[in-house]
């Protein structure tokens, strides 16, 4: 973090602990980060990002916010907008930690254990995992555009707001998004 992005946080910390009552754009600043802390952290993960980093990412975007609301520019789609603020982050953060050589891949204790609850019976979780497998596997050999289509209407955003955070079109991105269910669907379907 930067002198002047600290220097804001302690500002902002100030200003809140004088008035004990977060002001009007504290309290939405602070709603929205209630609101999109988790699925921002998953995206930031999703990035293959240690936890540390992805959450600093998280802080960093809902500083930016902050920033952004209080210098009075848009309020227009704030979602897709931190979202957004998000990506380009975690991304300048895989490059730092990737020139550093500090970036775990894929397959390592970074990333999280994604198996499915126990099934009645050990045939069936053996099933169960098998398919988990295949899916993750056929998810991670996604192109990462699609992935990150993926992702974001995983967490709920509109065809719209996932062409503002990527920055590519609509059609792009319905096409990313067909072409990643219809492999996902075959891979669940074999």
């Amino acid at each position: 973090m930067s002198i002047t992005r600290t220097e804001s946080a302690i500002a902002i910390a100030q200003t809140s602990a004088a008035s004990q009552k977060p002001s009007p754009l504290e309290q939405e600043v602070i709603d929205l980060f209630d609101r999109f802390r988790a699925p921002l952290l998953r995206y930031a993960l999703g990035f293959g990002l240690p936890v540390q980093d992805a959450e600093e990412v998280v802080q960093e975007v809902f500083l930016s916010l902050f920033q952004h609301l209080q210098r009075g520019k848009s309020r227009e789609n704030l979602p897709g907008w931190v979202f957004r603020v998000a990506h380009n982050l975690a991304l300048k953060r895989r490059a730092s930690l990737s020139s550093a050589g500090n970036l775990a891949g894929p397959g390592s204790a970074q990333e999280p254990d994604l198996r499915a609850d126990p099934a009645p019976n050990p045939e069936d979780q053996l099933a169960s995992n098998q398919t988990q497998r295949r899916l993750l596997a056929v998810f991670h050999a996604l192109p990462e555009q699609d992935r990150r289509c993926l992702t974001l209407r995983a967490e709920g955003l509109r065809y719209r707001e996932i062409c503002q955070v990527l920055g590519v079109s609509l059609g792009s991105v319905s096409l990313s998004l067909s072409r990643s269910l219809a492999r996902l669907t075959h891979a669940a379907e074999r």
